[in-house]
């Protein structure tokens, strides 16, 4: 018989991945490089990196990793309302030309008592190349069985508005 008490719980075993798959995200961030144009349309930065809104930058949100379907979709709604407040222009069309791709990660975990949701957001130049990382965690209320369960609109919308205000003060240093 298996003494339960040396046997670590699922739920930390949740934790413990989620933590280390968001410090192994974090340890491939590399410093953020200055925006670089994907087409010759579109007008290049300044030499101090700035990238003004009519310089014609636009940003295509790939689909999200991780995040169940109607959390995906919730948060896109989000993050696009979030963007037109901000000035950020998005591309929706799938495969439709834009300045910059943003890759986004999200995972939940949780307890009974309270979850977590980590997100990450990478924003790719026409190589491929990431010049910018986004990165946080949202805390959410707790759930029993799926962590996702806990995730409010509240929650996404806090995710949305700091990934918006994050990217326009990149547009903008």
């Amino acid at each position: 018989m298996t003494d339960m008490t040396t046997q670590p719980s699922l739920s930390s075993r949740r934790l413990l991945a989620v933590f280390l798959l968001g410090a192994g995200l974090a340890a491939c961030q590399a410093a953020p490089q200055p925006p670089t144009p994907i087409s010759t349309t579109v007008t290049a930065p300044t030499i101090a990196g700035q990238a003004a809104q009519d310089e014609g930058v636009t940003f295509a949100f790939e689909p999200f990793t991780g995040a169940p379907g109607n959390i995906a979709d919730d948060l896109s709604e989000l993050i696009g309302a979030e963007a037109r407040k901000q000035g950020i222009t998005l591309v929706r069309r799938v495969g439709a030309s834009a300045t910059y791709r943003v890759n986004g990660y999200l995972a939940a975990t949780g307890q009974p008592s309270n979850g977590t949701v980590f997100y990450v957001f990478d924003i790719v130049d026409s190589s491929g190349r990431r010049v910018k990382r986004i990165s946080g965690t949202e805390d959410t209320g707790g759930a029993s069985g799926d962590p996702w369960q806990s995730v409010s609109s509240g929650t996404l919308s806090r995710i949305a508005n700091r990934s918006m205000v994050e990217i326009q003060a990149w547009l903008n240093r």
